[in-house]
């Protein structure tokens, strides 16, 4: 379809930056140094400078980032982690990673992320909390981290989807997402605000040892070439990602910019448009825009009209995990967790991305304005 629109167009960011990324993976091709290479620890020490961190670990996936820090953290076999299950399920999977298991609590009717008061009912017992920075914006972490500190229970961020978002904490700072629980965990999968060309992630923390062992870890527990400290994974950032990622990073920041004029547009031009709610937008937290989720009763109708129009709208997450086959075991059922379900039934993404032209917005627009005057 010549008007068509996609939900994303990781070919137009590679297009916006194609001779420097060539540049980029060129210069690693022919240096040979293809694991652990300069561009790897050049990358982590840019990467913690724009998150506001002491330390940013390199690591092969969002996954393997979420995994990694709860290893560090010492979380293992017999442990439950609290989450949410409006979320990918790597967030879960992760903590199984662990050895552990994920402990659901429903999200914040409002907002979609996790619920403070919710936690606040099935902390005990935990070993840590991981909140979800759902679709770029960050979850309420100062209530969060309240409820979590009374309790003595370590906070990681799963910041898999918050590139760039801010927060105001308690003592009134901005900080960014990454920046502000124990050990933070980002994706870099190639849809994400900052992409690679493939798997990569990254574990952010303020916590000097806790870096270090998540190093040690992703290397294989190794200290030395052939000391091994203890039992690790191969989990490292490939050095071709690295060098991509760096070239990325320095235009993250207007990225998120374009995103958020993006997101202001169809903000005003759908206000009042059917049931359609737009994304929250809750004081002393900005979002990264990663995702434009709008939520209706229609939105299966909706869907189906975007797509029949060309227009790559997508769900993000239909099915929450404690309805998954994988997490049946746990003995959650429908009803369990009831903001979470309202919201995997509601939630529609329209495209949004830096190099989403205003025509094409346009054209979003209008196929979402006509579905809603046709009813």
């Amino acid at each position: 379809m010549a008007d068509a629109v996609p939900l994303v167009d990781v070919r137009a960011a590679y297009l916006a930056q194609q001779e420097e990324l060539d540049a980029a993976v060129a210069g690693v091709v022919r240096s040979g140094r293809f694991i652990m290479g300069p561009e790897v620890a050049a990358f982590e020490a840019a990467f913690a400078s724009f998150c506001g961190t002491r330390r940013a670990v390199g690591v092969a996936s969002g996954t393997a980032a979420i995994h990694l820090a709860l290893a560090a953290l010492g979380v293992g076999p017999g442990d439950e982690v609290a989450t949410v299950a409006h979320t990918f399920t790597a967030s879960a999977e992760a903590i199984a990673h662990a050895g552990a298991g994920p402990r659901f609590v429903d999200v914040d009717e409002a907002t979609g992320g996790m619920d403070p008061k919710a936690l606040a009912g099935a902390i005990e017992g935990t070993a840590a909390v991981l909140p979800v920075h759902l679709y770029g914006l960050p979850v309420d972490l100062p209530a969060i981290q309240a409820v979590a500190a009374e309790a003595g229970v370590p906070v990681v961020e799963d910041a898999a989807q918050a590139h760039g978002a801010t927060l105001t904490g308690a003592d009134g700072q901005v900080r960014r997402a990454g920046a502000v629980g124990r050990l933070a965990a980002f994706s870099f999968y190639p849809g994400k605000n900052l992409g690679a060309f493939g798997d990569a992630g990254a574990v952010t923390t303020d916590d000097e040892e806790l870096a270090d062992r998540v190093a040690r870890l992703r290397d294989h527990g190794r200290t030395s070439k052939y000391e091994h400290a203890e039992v690790g994974w191969g989990e490292r950032l490939d050095t071709l990602q690295a060098a991509v990622l760096r070239v990325k990073l320095e235009r993250l920041e207007a990225g998120n910019a374009a995103r958020e004029r993006l997101a202001g547009r169809y903000d005003e031009a759908l206000a009042g448009v059917g049931d359609l709610v737009p994304p929250p937008r809750p004081e002393g937290r900005n979002s990264a825009r990663h995702l434009h989720v709008v939520r209706t009763r229609h939105r299966d109708e909706l869907l189906a009209a975007c797509r029949a129009a060309g227009v790559g709208a997508g769900i993000h997450y239909p099915v929450p995990l404690h309805l998954q086959p994988a997490w049946r075991h746990l003995g959650l059922a429908w009803g369990d967790l009831p903001a979470t379900e309202a919201w995997a039934a509601e939630c529609l993404s329209l495209p949004l991305y830096p190099e989403l032209t205003e025509p094409q917005q346009d054209r979003v627009i209008e196929v979402v304005r006509g579905f809603f005057s046709g009813r």
